[in-house]
């Protein structure tokens, strides 16, 4: 068993916090002894989240309102915040829903910045310290919608690609400075935004947020790569070894099809 307060402390920063899997990476790095700091667009969430944990656990959490496509605001709150952080949990995601000939290109943009530009950056800037320390850990949060074409989310799809390569890559090269880097590839998880999504319930293999992010801190450190669940690990494994590529892309189609 890994101590992350001596591992990963003092300090976790969840980006993506105010709810369901972000609130759920919050909850389970406090009852492991972590300091946090909150981050998501709304304020009043990340309060009364700070609020519950504090009343629970004995860790200090600073909470910072910022639009994840922004990163040039929170590259600025970090500089600022003067605490040491050990590790980061990238749980923030833009995912219009929409067939690509449908989405403005203002729309495309805000992907790129939240799902691919501050998780890039945001690892980049928080690795310099960790690498000082020769200690620290970095979760960038992926999905099984990546690992094939995605109609309907092609872009969100592209883009959780990205951090899923992207991770594997820093797990080799960071490894030498102690640092731990991991992509969780999930699948479906209950948060508000995908019960709002979707409109046929749950989809088979469907987890809770809790269930997603102790698989995925619990993975942290030995592997580069989880997905969360056994549905979710079989549905891959047919999905990208034994199906024909068209057939896959097909398969997604039939599941995202009725998102809306």
């Amino acid at each position: 068993m890994i101590d992350f307060k001596s591992k990963y402390g003092p300090w976790a920063l969840v980006a993506g916090a105010s709810e369901g899997l972000g609130a759920a990476f919050a909850e389970i790095l406090a009852g492991k002894g972590l300091n946090l700091i909150l981050i998501a667009r709304t304020q009043s969430k990340l309060e009364s989240l700070a609020v519950h944990l504090k009343s629970i656990y004995s860790v200090d959490i600073i909470t910072y309102s910022a639009d994840l496509s922004d990163f040039e605001s929170v590259k600025n709150f970090i500089s600022h915040s003067k605490v040491s952080i050990g590790l980061l949990v990238y749980n923030a995601a833009y995912s219009p829903i929409g067939y690509f000939e449908n989405i403005e290109e203002h729309r495309l943009e805000k992907i790129v910045e939240v799902n691919i530009k501050t998780p890039l950056l945001l690892s980049k800037l928080l690795s310099q310290d960790m690498i000082q320390r020769q200690q620290g850990g970095i979760i960038l949060m992926s999905s099984l919608a990546g690992t094939q074409g995605s109609p309907k989310i092609a872009t969100y799809a592209a883009s959780k690609a990205f951090n899923a390569i992207l991770a594997e890559g820093l797990w080799n090269e960071l490894k030498k400075h102690g640092i731990d880097v991991l992509a969780s590839c999930a699948g479906a998880i209950s948060t508000p935004g995908y019960k709002n999504a979707q409109n046929t319930g749950d989809a088979p293999g469907t987890l809770s947020p809790m269930e997603v992010a102790s698989s995925s801190l619990n993975a942290l450190g030995r592997t580069p790569t989880i997905i969360p669940g056994f549905t979710n690990k079989l549905a891959h494994f047919f999905m990208n070894r034994i199906l024909p590529r068209k057939w896959a892309i097909s398969i997604m189609d039939k599941n995202t099809k009725d998102l809306s």
